[in-house]
């Protein structure tokens, strides 16, 4: 079986309304992909920058995965919250990306959107905060149904992930 080792970090946001924020994160594969070892999902601290334009997290990701096939590449999916002064948690934005298919150190940069809703649940949103969340989080990194979604752009999600691809040649899968 063919090998993909991710080792990397979340490393922040940037382009967000407010600040105090943080994130989960899970990763989506197919059905013919194993996991050796590392976690699938996880969650950031809050971070409350005073001064700066970003969140930083530097938060790490560590999984070791198996599979017969390129069918069902992985893909990170995340929500990104903002956390306001009382404690309460506010839905900032949702976004994916695939994992890159060559081995090395990858920079991206990963967009996130949210739901816009009606114009009562905009006006209610701007006064009580709170807004619009999915029903079903699966439709993040499924394209079935997410273009009927009518959504406004947030801002960005940093990740420094490295990839080692192992034994893909000796069992005829080719990248």
């Amino acid at each position: 079986m063919g090998e993909v080792h991710v080792i990397g970090q979340i490393v922040g946001a940037s382009g967000f309304p407010e600040h105090s924020l943080f994130c989960k994160w899970g990763i989506h594969t197919g059905g013919s992909w194993k996991v050796l070892s590392g976690l699938r999902e996880g969650q950031t601290q809050v971070d409350n920058p005073q001064n700066h334009e970003a969140a930083y997290w530097s938060h790490p990701i560590d999984i070791h995965f198996a599979t017969k096939g390129l069918q069902g590449w992985p893909k990170i999916h995340f929500q990104v919250w903002h956390q306001d002064q009382y404690g309460r948690n506010e839905l900032y934005g949702y976004g994916f990306c695939h994992l890159p298919t060559s081995p090395g150190v990858h920079e991206i940069e990963c967009s996130t959107w949210r739901p816009t809703g009606t114009f009562f649940q905009q006006i209610s949103q701007f006064f009580l905060g709170g807004g619009p969340q999915l029903k079903n989080p699966d439709l993040i990194y499924s394209g079935a149904d997410r273009y009927k979604l009518h959504t406004i752009a947030m801002g960005k999600v940093h990740l420094r992930l490295g990839l080692i691809l192992r034994n893909f040649d000796r069992f005829g899968i080719e990248c």
